[in-house]
């Protein structure tokens, strides 16, 4: 009869197992913790730095063949959890500012009609799809679309003078949109846009997030800059089409968060393709091929991917139901849990930058 398998050994058979964002092993890096033996059968959890790590599943197989690889091993189970790393709290004015949110992700584009709200939405959605907490602050003060494309309308409640948000499809959410109250225009001059952004990011209980989504407004104007210098944000994305217009003006986005020392987390092009669904093996590239990734490449940024044109997103969205909830299996659906993954991944590595990663804490328990 073999010997009973222990700890040690359980260790050695997870090294191999490499993360590849901090390309080092998961024993390494702390990952694997609280051990159990009890007899042929072991258990063990091994906690990512997030809920939507894109490698969970590979990391959860490969971790139960390694382990029931071993002498002595009938049965391996593995817990998969998260402890998201905080990258807002580096960045943060003060303790006023956001509290409890670990993670700020700035979505803007240099012009409007790239499609950046319903991408902002959808990666949301793709992050909580993962298993994250998210919420979502409509910062365009005056062409609010949160509540149309989340299809959620009501007015905030106040508590103890704060805002209470609203919530849509497991999503905390905030606009100027939910306290208007008919469709006269919104004339608002810089200080009260300042201030109502303030608000949005002071007054606002929150709570305990993940991920909070911020959909900036179009362009590099008084909203714009206000966010960039008063939000601690932890990273931008910038969407854009493939056509030079929206080139041209995604690069201004890029140069407004590199002068206020805003990591660009990359870029994604959106409406790249259209595949006609007599023929899935084609691709027309209806704005043009490659602007994105020439951007990217030119300003020294990833380029995150391409989101193909779907008739459903803007169908969809109209009706208050994105596309990652309401077809989470077409194509596009996909595209966004990938970058949603991706952006998870990126703000780990840069919360884990600087700092060493800490040793081991593991618990063994042998019976």
């Amino acid at each position: 009869m073999a010997s009973p398998v222990t700890s040690e050994q359980v260790l050695d058979a997870l090294r191999p197992i490499v993360d590849p964002d901090f390309n080092k092993s998961i024993v390494d890096l702390g990952f694997v913790k609280d051990i159990r033996v009890e007899g042929g059968r072991v258990s063990f959890e091994i906690e990512l730095t997030t809920p939507a790590c894109p490698v969970k599943a590979e990391f959860e197989r490969a971790a139960i063949e390694r382990v029931e690889a071993l002498d002595g091993v009938s049965e391996a189970a593995v817990s998969m959890t998260a402890q998201t790393r905080n990258t807002t709290s580096l960045h943060a004015p003060s303790a006023d500012v956001l509290p409890g949110v670990r993670n700020t992700i700035a979505v803007a584009s240099g012009k409007g009609g790239v499609g950046k709200s319903t991408t902002a939405v959808n990666l949301a959605l793709a992050l909580h799809r993962q298993g994250a907490s998210v919420g979502i602050m409509d910062c365009d003060v005056y062409g609010p679309s949160l509540p149309l494309l989340m299809g959620v309308d009501g007015r905030p409640q106040a508590v103890d003078q704060k805002i209470l948000p609203l919530e849509g499809h497991g999503i905390k959410l905030m606009s100027m949109g939910f306290f208007l109250t008919d469709d006269s225009p919104v004339i608002w001059r810089g200080p009260m846009v300042h201030g109502l952004i303030k608000q949005f990011l002071t007054d606002v209980i929150w709570g305990d997030l993940d991920y909070l989504v911020l959909d900036l407004p179009p362009g590099t104007g008084d909203a714009a800059l206000t966010l960039t210098q008063q939000a601690p944000l932890s990273g931008a994305v910038i969407v854009t089409t493939a056509n030079d217009l929206s080139l041209i003006d995604a690069r201004k986005g890029l140069q407004m968060f590199d002068k206020v020392d805003v990591p660009v987390l990359g870029i994604i092009e959106n409406m790249s393709y259209f595949t006609p669904p007599d023929l899935p093996d084609r691709k027309y590239y209806i704005f043009g091929q490659g602007g994105g990734k020439r951007i990217a490449a030119e300003l020294g940024v990833d380029f995150l991917g391409e989101l193909p044109i779907d008739p459903r997103v803007v169908e969809n969205g109209d009706l208050g139901r994105p596309i990652v909830m309401s077809e989470p299996e077409c194509d596009v659906s996909r595209t966004f849990v990938e970058l949603a993954g991706t952006l998870a991944r990126k703000l780990s590595v840069i919360a884990s930058k600087g700092a060493e990663v800490a040793d081991p804490s593991i618990t063994f328990i042998q019976s």
